[in-house]
């Protein structure tokens, strides 16, 4: 049996990031740019929204089939994999953004979340 005690914190987690979805890579008619990758984030609609996400990092979470060891401090061997990336600036006034990632996103990265 458990005793609760008096002071009980109900406060609700917070969460510290936002999902997005990541909409392809910049592009024209003719070729795509496949350093540079459009994404759409949650609740951002317009260009203005779009000035506190800029310089803020993105993180691309994704299974591998292998299994690594873990880097860092974790012991053990997982599949999951991480691209992480930075918001550049805005696309187009709809509240779109663009990312650069440290290694340039698969193509089964498109319409993915991250």
């Amino acid at each position: 049996r458990t005793i609760m005690s008096e002071k009980t914190f109900s406060t609700p987690q917070k969460r510290l990031y936002v999902k997005g979805k990541i909409m392809g890579f910049q592009r024209n008619h003719h070729y795509q740019r496949h350093g540079t990758s459009i994404l759409r984030i949650e609740g951002v609609t317009n260009t203005k929204d779009t000035q506190f996400y800029h310089g803020k990092r993105v993180a691309f979470v994704y299974n591998a089939k292998v299994a690594k060891p873990c880097k860092g401090h974790h012991q053990g061997t997982s599949k999951v994999r991480v691209i992480w990336g930075k918001v550049t600036r805005a696309h187009g006034t709809s509240g779109a953004v663009r990312a650069q990632f440290r290694v340039n996103l698969p193509a089964k990265a498109h319409g993915a979340s991250c």
